[in-house]
């Protein structure tokens, strides 16, 4: 299972930074919001998951967290949109991003109870890590509009909380 978990975390670097190789190649501000959108969801997806499977307080309190959060952030994405008429572009990296979530998905759905948990949390450590890395390197810094820059960068304060909480409750599984 860690070896799968660690080629999955390779694979959604690779995602994350692959299809916008150099500067020249930096998204646009749809691909940008369609990239932030499709993540968000992702985890959502992901935490309803956990919350039908998981019998750990602590899993499901974090789990309950990712749902609440990301869709609360999903909704400020489709307000901003919507306010600055701009239709997020599907792109390369959101269809990679959503074939990983699959990809993993499919793995999650096959376990139970401490190795559920483990798989999950451990996930949700390396997604949050590689999504803030994303963040901070290519998805802000490329954002135009101030509007989306900003909504971004307080994504990441809230996202880099995420990643602290996985990793006190993955402390916490062990």
């Amino acid at each position: 299972m860690k070896t799968f978990l660690t080629a999955a975390l390779g694979a959604v670097c690779l995602v994350m930074t692959a299809p916008f190789a150099d500067a020249a190649d930096a998204p646009s501000d749809p691909q940008i919001a369609h990239v932030a959108y499709s993540a968000g969801a992702i985890d959502v997806e992901a935490a309803k998951l956990a919350l039908s499977k998981t019998k750990n307080p602590d899993v499901q309190a974090f789990a309950q967290s990712m749902q609440k959060d990301h869709e609360a952030v999903n909704e400020q994405a489709l307000a901003l949109v919507k306010k600055l008429k701009v239709t997020p572009q599907d792109n390369a990296t959101s269809q990679a991003l959503a074939k990983a979530a699959e990809e993993m998905r499919a793995e999650l759905v096959k376990l139970d109870g401490a190795a559920f948990d483990k798989a999950y949390i451990a996930n949700e450590v390396a997604y949050h890590k590689q999504v803030n890395a994303a963040l901070e390197t290519l998805l802000i810094p490329s954002a135009q509009s101030a509007e989306l820059k900003s909504l971004l960068e307080t994504g990441l304060k809230l996202f880099q909380g995420h990643e602290q909480h996985a990793e006190h409750v993955a402390a916490g599984l062990k």
